[in-house]
C-alpha cells in the first residue's frame, strides 16, 4: 500500500491506510459502505474527424489486418448511446486535440461543427491539446466561450450565426498566463456520478512551445505536467473529490497489443510523468502520440485510444465514497465502426446538415493523379512521396520570389493524399493533407545554417528522427553510425555542393519559419518575406499544373540518402 506524504501524523493505522489509499487528506474512517461502480469513456486526438477515415487494425497475433474505414462522430455517437443505456451516468472525457489539423468538413467552419458534435455527445471535459492553440489563444477562448470575434473571420460563425461555444470544459493545469501568474484556463473540474465526486485534472505537454507557432501562445508558459497535476490535488480534495483522474495530452508508445490490458512495455514522456504523480492517482488517460494501449506504470492504469475517433476507451472503476478507495479498474479499447451499434439519429441528421453546407467546396475537383493514394509514409532514409510532392509545390509557388529550396515538416502532413473515381482528387481530400491553413515564408539561410537545421533532425537520446521533406534538386546524405550532430555527410543543390558561407533562398510554412518542431535555425532567416500564400493553395495549384505527369510517383533520384 502506498503512503502519501500529505497524510496527517495523528491518524490511526487503520484510518491512515484507508485515507491514503487514494492519497486523500483528512481523517477517513473505515467504511462498511459497498464500493460504487462508475464508468468513464475516453477519446483523444479526434482532430475534427467528423467522418470515418482509414484505419489499419491489429490482429490478435500482432500482425496488421487489412485497412478499413473507422471512426467519425456518428460511430462514436452510436456507441455512447448504446453504452448509456447500460449506464446513463457514464462520464465522457477527452485527452485533447479535439480540433486542429482537421479535415475540411470541420475546418471550413473554424471547427465549430466538431465543438457542437462534442456538445451533443455530452462531453464533460477535455485536456487542452497543443492543436487547440493552432489558431492562437484568442481562438481557443472563443471556441470555449462562444461568439464570432475570431482571427478566422471567413470561417467563424459562417455555418451558424450564433455560435454558443463548448458546453464541456477545457482543462490545462500547467498553462499559466505570464502577465497574471494565474492559470490560463481551469486546471480541473469535479463531476458527480452515482454519488461519487470525480476530480478530473488536465494538462498539455510541457513541450507545447516547440509544436505550436510562437505567436499563437505569446504570454503563456507551459509547466511540468506532473507538478501541475499534483499542485491541483489539495483543492480538489477540499471540494470533496472522492477519486482523482489525470487527463494528460502527452503519451508514449508500446509494442504491446492495442486492445490487450496490462501492457508493461510503455515508453516515452508519459512514463516519467506518471511516475511523478501523487500516489492517489490510479488512472491516467493520455493522448498526443496517436497510439492505442492499456498499460500499467508503477501499478497505475495508463490508457490511450488511437486517434480520429477510431477507438474509444471504456473504463470501469470501483470507488468507495468517503474513503475514496479505488478497487478494480477495468479498461477496454473498442473499435468504432459504422453499424456496430444502432445509429444516433440526431447525430446522423447533424452530420448530414454539415455535409450539405460543405458539399460544394469539398467536392470541387482539383486534379487527376497518376496514381493514388500518395503516401506520407517514409522510406528507411526518411523520404516520402507525399513529402516530395508538397516540398515541390511550395517551391514552385515561390520560385518567382527567388526560392531555391523548399522544406516541409513531416508533422504537418496529416494524411495520405486520397482520390476518388478515375484518381481525381477533390479539394476536401487535398485539404485533409494540409489542414492547418499555414502560409509560406521565404527567407535567406546560409549553407552553414541549412547544415545545422538538417543535423537537428536527430536528438540525443531520441529513438527516432523528425525528417524534413525537401524539394527536387536538393539532396543530402546522412549516416546513422555517426554521432548526433555530425550525421550529415553531403549536401547538394542542383548537383553542386552546398557552400557554408553562401546564402540560399528557401521557403517553408510559417510554423517552421518561426522555429517550430525544434528547428530554431528557420527563425534566424533574414530578408524574410511573409507571402500570405496558403500552403494548401500552393499544393492544389501544383497538382493542377502537374496533372497526369506522374507527380505522385517516386522521383527519379533520391533526395534523402542514408549511407550504407
Amino acid at each position: 500500500m502506498t503512503v502519501s506524504l500529505r497524510a496527517p501524523a495523528r491518524l490511526s493505522c487503520v484510518a491512515l491506510a484507508v485515507a491514503l489509499s487514494l492519497g486523500l487528506a483528512g481523517c477517513a474512517t473505515t467504511s462498511s459502505r459497498a464500493p460504487v461502480s462508475i464508468n468513464l469513456v475516453a477519446m483523444n486526438d479526434f482532430h475534427g474527424n467528423l467522418e470515418p477515415s482509414r484505419f489499419v487494425p491489429t490482429n490478435p497475433d500482432g500482425s496488421k489486418a487489412p485497412a478499413i474505414r473507422a471512426g467519425g462522430v456518428e460511430a462514436v455517437a452510436a456507441a455512447l448511446q448504446a453504452w448509456r443505456k447500460q449506464d446513463q451516468d457514464l462520464l465522457f472525457v477527452s485527452a485533447g486535440d479535439l480540433v486542429g489539423a482537421s479535415p475540411a468538413l470541420s475546418s471550413l467552419w473554424a471547427d465549430e461543427p466538431t465543438i457542437e458534435a462534442m456538445n451533443m455527445l455530452n462531453l464533460r471535459v477535455s485536456a487542452v491539446g497543443n492543436h487547440e492553440f493552432d489558431a492562437g489563444r484568442k481562438e481557443l477562448l472563443r471556441q470555449q466561450n462562444g461568439g464570432c470575434e475570431s482571427p478566422r473571420p471567413a470561417k467563424a460563425c459562417q455555418m451558424s450565426k450564433n455560435y454558443g461555444g463548448a458546453k464541456f470544459t477545457y482543462l490545462a493545469a500547467n498553462v499559466v498566463d505570464s502577465a497574471t501568474g494565474k492559470p490560463f484556463i481551469p486546471a480541473f473540474r469535479i463531476e458527480e456520478t452515482k454519488g461519487i465526486k470525480v476530480g478530473l485534472v488536465g494538462v498539455v505537454l510541457q513541450d507545447t512551445r516547440s509544436v505550436v507557432m510562437a505567436s499563437g501562445i505569446a504570454g503563456l508558459s507551459f509547466g511540468d505536467e506532473a507538478e501541475a497535476i499534483n499542485r491541483a490535488i489539495p483543492e480538489m480534495r477540499r471540494q470533496g473529490a472522492d477519486v482523482i483522474v489525470a487527463v494528460v495530452h502527452e503519451g508514449g508508445t508500446t509494442t504491446d497489443h492495442p486492445t490487450r490490458p496490462g501492457c508493461s512495455n510503455l515508453k516515452g514522456p508519459i512514463v516519467d510523468i506518471v511516475k511523478k504523480l501523487d500516489p492517489g492517482i490510479r488512472l491516467v488517460i493520455t493522448g498526443h502520440t496517436h497510439q492505442s494501449y492499456l498499460c500499467k506504470v508503477d501499478g497505475r492504469t495508463v490508457t490511450q485510444a488511437s486517434s480520429y475517433g477510431h477507438m474509444l476507451t471504456r473504463i470501469g472503476m470501483q470507488v468507495e465514497k468517503g474513503a475514496g478507495t479505488v478497487g478494480e479498474i477495468r479498461v477496454e479499447n473498442v473499435l468504432m465502426k459504422a453499424g456496430d451499434y444502432p445509429a444516433d439519429e440526431k447525430m446522423a441528421a447533424f452530420i448530414a446538415k454539415v455535409k450539405d453546407s460543405s458539399r460544394a467546396a469539398l467536392m470541387r475537383p482539383v486534379a487527376r493523379l497518376a496514381s493514388a493514394p500518395v503516401l506520407r509514409k517514409q522510406n528507411e532514409a526518411g523520404e516520402a512521396p507525399l513529402g516530395n510532392l508538397i516540398a515541390d509545390a511550395v517551391l514552385a509557388a515561390t520560385r518567382n520570389l527567388g526560392a531555391q529550396i523548399g522544406f516541409m515538416n513531416e508533422g504537418g502532413i496529416r494524411k495520405d493524399l486520397e482520390a476518388g473515381p478515375d484518381n481525381v482528387a477533390a479539394f476536401g481530400q487535398a485539404q485533409a493533407v494540409l489542414p492547418f491553413g499555414n502560409t509560406l515564408v521565404v527567407m535567406d539561410l546560409s549553407g552553414a545554417q541549412i547544415r545545422s537545421l538538417l543535423e537537428r533532425q536527430w536528438k540525443e537520446g531520441a529513438s527516432g528522427a523528425s525528417m524534413l521533406q525537401v524539394s527536387n534538386g536538393f539532396s543530402y546524405t546522412w549516416d546513422e553510425r555517426r554521432p548526433v550532430g555530425s550525421r550529415i555527410t553531403a549536401i547538394t543543390l542542383d548537383g553542386q555542393p552546398l557552400v557554408d558561407a553562401k546564402s540560399y533562398r528557401i521557403v517553408a510554412n510559417n510554423f517552421l519559419a518561426e522555429g517550430g518542431d525544434n528547428f530554431p535555425e528557420f527563425g534566424k532567416g533574414v530578408n524574410r518575406l511573409e507571402t500570405g500564400l496558403l500552403d494548401l493553395d500552393a499544393f492544389t495549384e501544383y497538382l493542377r499544373n502537374t496533372e497526369g505527369q506522374g507527380a505522385s510517383l517516386a522521383p527519379a533520384a533520391a533526395r534523402i540518402i542514408k549511407a550504407r
